[in-house]
């Protein structure tokens, strides 16, 4: 009877199908536990210096690149204001030019008499 058992149990260990099975259970305990220690859910709540550094140094540039993007904003309003008060003053100045260009000039010029006489 020990014969038999022994070779029940001899028979499921050498059985493909027994070995394809612990085969994939031991990779699934494998996977997980593999997947448990890279969250890592012993790690302490203490953060890192480096990284609450970081953060601050996040919020100061965040600070200063709004306090920078208005000063750009108001610069470029400024620029725009001015462009458009010197397109009126060019516009001026080219209607100034066809208004002269246009104008008939006259000009008094007094040349000598075109006969020549001699007198010998």
């Amino acid at each position: 009877m020990v014969a038999i058992e022994r070779q029940k149990v001899v028979a499921g260990v050498t059985s493909h199908t027994g070995r394809l099975y612990a085969l994939a259970i031991a990779l699934v305990i494998f996977f997980l536990t593999w997947a448990g220690v890279a969250a890592r859910p012993w790690a302490s709540a203490n953060s890192d210096p480096r990284l609450a550094a970081l953060a601050l140094r996040q919020r100061q540039l965040t600070r200063e690149s709004l306090v920078v993007r208005g000063i750009v904003q108001h610069r470029w309003a400024v620029y725009r204001v001015q462009l458009r008060q010197r397109r009126v003053q060019i516009a001026a100045a080219h209607q100034a030019q066809l208004a002269a260009a246009t104008a008939p000039s006259v000009r008094l010029v007094s040349l000598p008499p075109l006969t020549i006489t001699r007198t010998s």
